[in-house]
């Protein structure tokens, strides 16, 4: 049985993660066998890492080139660039992809910059969508130095919306203004906000007293997406601010149920696409070889660094 290199939890060494020998992945008739080339992190794969068992393997997103077609014929051929996502194990050499979770990489965008984009790029898409047409609309993001709120801000200004960013530090305003923000709000208390609302959508990437204090801002038929809960899982909501502004909905993004609605090839081509008109950054904070990996997760555990991570395999 041939083999490959994978990254795969293993609790004795520092950081719990490790590249080792692995058995090679035997593509199904729908999907793709991809080389890989890069790879990027998100908190959520790299905190499950942290809890799993010895031997299991992360990653969730990739880029690389095709090596084998689907048996079915069906999406990228042999040769194609491409980016992706798996539900687990994409660190490593090769991963086997369905064709309805990649899409082919534009000339101009390289495997790092392909790799950023399919878990916080989709995550910051499907969360505005929930906002319906956002033209001249008031838009709230919260954690927008992350990988997904920085992709959310560049995205909301480009569907025409006056948006407003939040940020831990002073020092991050320059780069959130950078990324699309109209306006900032530093630190975790919001109440400053209102004057730049009521907000017709609010995207929460933080969760907590940031999103206890969001919430009361929402405009009347206002929607309030939480995506994510970096600060806290828990949060203490208050109803009559939504009853008194009426027709509010606060919607739940799951990931794993989100992503599956449809197939995500179209929305990641459309996204690569932007990011080959330069209409659409990847912010890429940190770029190391794999073998890096225990360091660089322990650092974005640590929040050492803002933006995404890409290791590069080769």
């Amino acid at each position: 049985m041939s083999s490959i290199r994978a990254i795969v939890v293993d609790p004795e060494v520092p950081g719990r993660l490790a590249i080792k020998e692995v058995e090679a992945p035997q593509a199904g008739p729908s999907e793709v066998l991809v080389q890989v080339e890069a790879i990027s992190l998100n908190r959520g794969e790299v905190m499950g890492a942290m809890h799993a068992e010895a031997g299991w393997r992360p990653g969730w997103d990739l880029a690389g080139t095709v090596i084998k077609q689907a048996a079915n014929g069906i999406g990228p051929k042999a040769g194609s660039r491409v980016l992706g996502s798996v539900p687990s194990g994409s660190w490593a050499e090769q991963v086997a992809v369905p064709t309805n979770r990649l899409a082919e990489l534009p000339a101009h965008v390289t495997f790092a910059q392909g790799a950023t984009i399919p878990t916080a790029g989709l995550t910051a898409f499907r969360a505005l969508q929930k906002g319906g047409l956002l033209l001249n609309k008031h838009v709230l993001i919260t954690g927008s130095t992350g990988g997904v709120g920085q992709f959310a801000l560049q995205l909301a200004r480009l569907g025409g919306a006056f948006v407003v960013g939040t940020v831990r530090q002073a020092h991050q305003e320059k780069m959130v203004r950078e990324m699309g923000a109209d306006e900032i709000i530093v630190g975790d208390d919001l109440s400053s906000g209102h004057v730049y609302g009521p907000y017709h959508l609010i995207v929460d990437l933080v969760g907590g007293k940031m999103l206890e204090s969001a919430i009361p801002q929402l405009s009347t038929g206002g929607t309030c997406v939480v995506a994510g809960g970096s600060a806290s899982s828990s949060a203490t909501i208050d109803f009559m601010s939504l009853i008194r502004a009426g027709r509010t909905t606060i919607y739940v993004l799951n990931m794993y149920a989100e992503f599956d609605n449809r197939p995500r090839s179209e929305d990641l081509a459309w996204l690569a696409q932007l990011v080959a008109e330069q209409k659409l950054q990847t912010s890429i904070e940190v770029e190391a070889p794999w073998h890096d990996v225990g360091k660089v997760t322990q650092d974005l555990l640590r929040r050492q660094f803002t933006g995404k991570a890409v290791l590069h395999l080769a």
